[in-house]
């Protein structure tokens, strides 16, 4: 995940601020959890939007952080760029749960534009989450469910007006051997109001430690209206237990910020 899923890339825009669509984060497939399977391990929620719908096993540990991520947009003749270091702790606690805590430790936020520019740096908001893996008979086909709750404990600059409350469900499908299909959708609650995010991914792996992938999503915020972004990126296994990522979205149309980057790393401890 990307923690993204939690963060609101365009939370500066506007104090009806919202949770991820990252808001870090499309999801890391199945075909890239078989290249990692050697180790135990499931596979990360990083890169893109979504998560991974398998859940580590009970007391296994992964830690995934951004390097960071990077956000830019432009409002009313302002420009604003913002850096944040995602940091996501999974914890399998039992059976199909897994436990996760996520906060943005360091934050950097620029704004120019109308003649000024301005400066803003701290952490932000805490997550807790639980992720459900769901029983599929279907070996290629692999779902699971979302929950969490932001706090608003972060920066001013940086945190919520309001605690949310996010839903998401994630679908996988294994197409062929070194091709999947991933859908995400989510809903974050707020103040009354709902935003929605519906995600789309094509997902292919390079030999046994490479994985690209090409992305789509629709955003909708009540304060915002709505728009859709679309990106690619990579994944790539350097051993059985830690991945790297890099990859971007760009704003087709609409409310969306114009363009999003991710950078980042995941490790898989076990326990």
């Amino acid at each position: 995940m990307d923690f993204s899923r939690y963060r609101d890339t365009r939370r500066c825009r506007s104090p009806q601020r919202r949770r991820r669509i990252a808001p870090t984060i499309l999801a890391t497939l199945m075909s890239g959890l078989a290249l990692s399977a050697m180790a135990g391990n499931p596979g990360y929620d990083r890169p893109g939007y979504g998560f991974t719908p398998v859940a580590l096993g009970m007391g296994d540990i992964t830690i995934e952080q951004g390097l960071p991520d990077w956000s830019r947009d432009r409002q009313d003749g302002i420009s604003i760029s913002q850096y944040s270091a995602d940091s996501l702790l999974r914890i399998g606690i039992g059976g199909p749960l897994e436990l996760q805590l996520g906060s943005s430790p360091w934050n950097s936020l620029r704004q120019d534009g109308a003649g000024s520019g301005d400066r803003s740096h701290g952490h932000g908001d805490t997550t807790l989450g639980l992720k459900l893996a769901l029983p599929s008979s279907n070996p290629a086909f692999g779902w699971g469910l979302l929950g969490s709750v932001e706090f608003t404990d972060g920066a001013k600059a940086f945190r919520s007006d309001r605690r949310q409350y996010l839903l998401g469900a994630q679908f996988n499908l294994q197409a062929s051997g070194s091709n999947s299909l991933g859908l995400y959708l989510q809903d974050v609650r707020s103040g009354g109001a709902d935003s929605t995010t519906v995600a789309a991914s094509d997902n292919y792996t390079l030999g046994s430690t490479l994985m690209l992938y090409v992305e789509a999503a629709r955003l909708h915020t009540p304060d915002q209206g709505s728009g859709t972004v679309a990106g690619a990126g990579l994944a790539w296994m350097i051993t059985p237990r830690v991945q790297l990522d890099a990859g971007f979205d760009h704003r087709l149309d609409g409310a969306a910020p114009d363009w999003q980057t991710n950078l980042g790393i995941a490790v898989y401890f076990g326990h």
